[in-house]
């Protein structure tokens, strides 16, 4: 993979003018403890060399657990800059009131204490999303009222989870089988995983086919794939090996006993009623590949069946199917909210807004309803700060006729 060297160039200048200017501060507060200074110049110089070799590391053809090192490198490289940087911001903010005196005052060391205060409530804040956060998962109760739901289906409960993203795991099944226990102690009727079920390559779910095959519900578990499940962040040496890595992917799930849902459609029945489950491929916008075809998996899209429609990317409800059917439900992963949410009295935040108009929790327009899981897993960082993993049950009710 090649290097961005103005992008990194830019970052290392901004680090190192960022760490001058602490070591300056630092210095003058301490000019008689020379130690203190050394001691961060030491530290700065040896950052700014373990984020060289992280940056410089291959990407694509180096193997999975190589590709996690540098995800653990870059995020601990991040733990010590980001409050830097915040801590400085802070400190000028607090030095407004006195620039804004006309006389001349002893300067206050205030800022300087709530600055470094700040930094360090972030450095601990990144930490906690890495050492505890990632693995408190929970489970989000959700009712849905539909008008046109089958009788036999008032009180249906699905699982859904997404995200797993195995290879961030490095083979520890542990944690895969907390989950695994968790949502079978749901005793729902049927369970969908929608999507990214590895980062690069299938081989990075081996260690968990055992686990993963124990999930179990009354009408089956169903997947999609989403973007990182076709091999496409990663170099191959040749079209038929990223081919055979594709069809692996489908051995994989069918050992675990999934049905893996290409584009097609499948018949769920209680008695006399029944639902129809569409599953569709990735569908993506630049750069995430389109493989998704919504026509295929359900020609007949504005039937009166009731559909629920796995979809991994959430920007697919927009793009198709509220313009183009009358799908009841639609399930949705891809955003993690970025791996960061805040809930403040009662209102979530995310990044992840930024980019994808719905990225977590429930949408509804029109009478149709997209639920997005925010996910299991992560990619690229090893955190989650706030944006806890999700295992959602969606309880389907038939709305009630007032009197």
């Amino acid at each position: 993979m090649r290097i961005q060297w103005l992008p990194l160039i830019i970052a290392l200048a901004a680090n190192i003018a960022c760490d001058y200017y602490i070591y300056a501060k630092l210095a003058k507060a301490f000019a008689q403890q020379r130690w203190v200074k050394l001691s961060h110049g030491i530290l700065s110089a040896l950052l700014l060399i373990y984020v060289i070799v992280a940056v410089a590391l291959p990407r694509r053809s180096i193997d999975n657990n190589g590709l996690v090192a540098i995800m653990w490198m870059l995020y601990s490289y991040f733990t010590f800059y980001v409050p830097k940087y915040i801590g400085i911001i802070i400190y000028w903010i607090g030095l407004i009131p006195s620039l804004l005196q006309k006389r001349k005052t002893a300067k206050s060391r205030v800022p300087s204490i709530i600055a470094t205060a700040a930094g360090l409530l972030i450095f601990i804040t990144m930490w906690w999303g890495v050492l505890i956060t990632r693995y408190d998962y929970e489970i989000k109760e959700v009712t849905l009222e539909y008008d046109n739901l089958p009788e036999r289906f008032d009180g249906y409960r699905i699982a859904q989870f997404s995200d797993l993203h195995l290879g961030s795991y490095a083979g520890d099944t542990a944690y895969v089988s907390s989950l695994v226990d968790a949502i079978n102690g749901t005793k729902c009727d049927i369970i969908f995983f929608t999507g990214d079920l590895v980062n690069r390559q299938t081989d990075e779910a081996e260690p968990y086919i055992t686990t993963l095959g124990r999930l179990h519900a009354h009408d089956g578990v169903y997947s999609i794939l989403g973007n990182h499940d076709y091999g496409d962040y990663k170099s191959w040496e040749t079209p038929e090996a990223k081919m055979r890595n594709l069809q692996y992917m489908g051995e994989v799930q069918a050992k675990m006993g999934w049905h893996l849902m290409n584009n097609c459609d499948t018949c769920i029945k209680l008695g006399s009623d029944s639902i129809t489950i569409i599953g569709v491929e990735n569908w993506g916008e630049p750069p995430f590949s389109q493989y998704g075809k919504l026509s295929v998996a359900h020609p007949t899209l504005n039937d009166s069946n009731f559909k629920i429609l796995l979809s991994h990317n959430p920007r697919h409800w927009r793009g198709e199917v509220l313009p183009l059917s009358n799908i009841d439900l639609m399930l949705a992963g891809h955003t993690h909210a970025m791996q960061i949410e805040l809930d403040i009295f009662g209102h979530r935040l995310s990044p992840s807004a930024w980019i994808y108009p719905e990225w977590g929790g429930v949408y509804k327009e029109d009478g149709q309803i997209l639920y997005v899981n925010i996910g299991i897993g992560e990619v690229a960082m090893p955190m989650r700060i706030g944006a806890t993993p999700e295992i959602t049950v969606i309880t389907l009710k038939k709305t009630q006729k007032s009197e």
